[in-house]
């Protein structure tokens, strides 16, 4: 199996990296505009095969979409980084040139590949691909629900003590510091109610802390987050080549689902061999179906931009 990854700086090369010494694919290509980068990078990754016991073929292509050919899946990452003090809405004029040409290119060798879609503002970029690439709609995905999820279960592990690997929770809506909604309700620790767990002031504090998840990274790094992004879009790229039908908060169309039509937005999906198959509908409360509509407002109103 072969996975493109466009964008080879720190998320998507991490990426790789994951993808490779995990064996999720036998083929790993990462291509970028800057001359010498991707290859750069594909060779130090290949340079740790020996000592992490992977075969992943990994190479490297300046701007040469040739050498992308036949993807299954193309993970796009490229656009510049949130810098501090800038919010996902400042980012869409300039990544949204940057995707739409990058889908034109990785179409045109691999006319069958599902796209996973990290470029921020992610959802944004998401309906933009659809509308531009005219595929099937079950076969764009967006990565960010993955990653806040992933986010929400570490800080739900810090406050309870606990392995984040026992802990169930995800986060729907937008992949924004305002838009995301970590289902606080629905979370557990080995069937065990985390409400039951945790003071409401402590479960308040897991949630703000999961919305500005991406924010304090950016704050301490000077630049985006890179370590989890890439492991989340590995454990994405997983599920769809070895069929897993594992169910992900990912950013999807909706036509009806959750009260919302022609929208990209996280909802909880089944993914598998052929990229998003189902919608799962979350039984939510009154308070949360409020905030996904809001939620869905905020994403329709940086939507307009594209325009």
């Amino acid at each position: 199996m072969k996975v493109t990854i466009v964008g080879a700086g720190n998320v998507g090369s991490t990426c790789a990296d994951a993808i490779a010494y995990k064996r999720i694919a036998s083929e790993v290509v990462l291509l970028d505009i800057k001359e010498g980068f991707a290859e750069g990078k594909s060779l130090d990754i290949t340079q740790t095969s020996s000592l992490l016991g992977f075969n992943t073929k990994v190479i490297g292509s300046t701007n040469d979409y040739s050498k992308t050919a036949d993807s299954d899946v193309v993970v796009v990452t490229s656009g510049i980084p949130r810098k501090p003090g800038m919010t996902r809405e400042e980012l869409i004029g300039v990544n949204a040139g940057i995707v739409k040409a990058v889908t034109k290119g990785v179409l045109k060798y691999s006319p069958n590949a599902i796209i996973v879609i990290v470029s921020n503002p992610m959802d944004t970029m998401t309906y933009l691909t659809l509308k531009e690439s005219g595929i099937s709609k079950h076969r764009i995905i967006g990565m960010g629900g993955a990653l806040d999820s992933a986010r929400f279960r570490t800080y739900l592990s810090l406050a309870l003590k606990k392995p984040a690997n026992d802990i169930h929770g995800m986060v729907i809506g937008g992949h924004g510091d305002t838009t995301m909604i970590p289902l606080a309700r629905l979370s557990s620790y080995n069937g065990i109610k985390v409400s039951d767990l945790l003071s409401e002031n402590e479960l308040s504090k897991v949630v703000a802390d999961t919305m500005v998840g991406g924010k304090t990274l950016t704050g301490l790094l000077g630049t985006s987050a890179w370590y989890a992004p890439g492991a989340a879009v590995a454990y994405l790229v997983d599920s769809i080549l070895n069929d897993q039908k594992r169910i992900i908060p990912c950013s999807v169309f909706l036509d009806g689902e959750y009260g919302q039509k022609d929208i990209c937005i996280g909802v909880p999906v089944i993914i598998g061999k052929n990229g998003w198959e189902n919608i799962i509908e979350l039984d939510l409360n009154d308070t949360e179906k409020k905030l996904f509509a809001n939620s869905a407002n905020a994403v329709r109103n940086m939507n307009s931009a594209l325009a």
